[in-house]
């Protein structure tokens, strides 16, 4: 499964990707997550290659660590500086989207996934 990511602020650090099958620590507890990638972003675009992935359903949360601090930046109200993004381009009314909202079904055929960061 390829994940292509988009609309990078700038080429700086990393972009920091958990792939979960289900629920359980959806969008950002890393031990929960079924496979995790760090990679380089180069004009604007990362492109994270997971391998094989078994088919299922799954969400994807992304962010722009543009100071290589493992973390997403946030303001004094907790509102992140850098890029960040879920599967199907989902948004939280306060937060994070629910896992069913960014959920999506990897099957034989479907195998690449984009994320624009807000």
């Amino acid at each position: 499964m390829t994940l292509q990511v988009t609309e990078v602020k700038n080429d700086q650090g990393l972009i920091r990707v958990l792939l979960f099958k289900g629920e359980a620590g959806f969008p950002d507890d890393e031990a929960k997550a079924f496979k995790s990638a760090s990679v380089k972003i180069k004009d604007g675009k990362a492109v994270v290659d997971f391998g094989p992935v078994p088919e299922g359903t799954y969400a994807l949360s992304v962010f722009h660590d543009s100071q290589n601090t493992g973390k997403l930046r946030t303001n004094a109200f907790g509102i992140p500086r850098d890029g960040y993004g879920f599967s199907n381009n989902s948004m939280g009314t306060f937060g994070p989207p629910s896992f069913e909202k960014a959920a999506f079904k990897v099957t034989a055929g479907k195998n690449n996934v984009s994320i624009k960061l807000r």
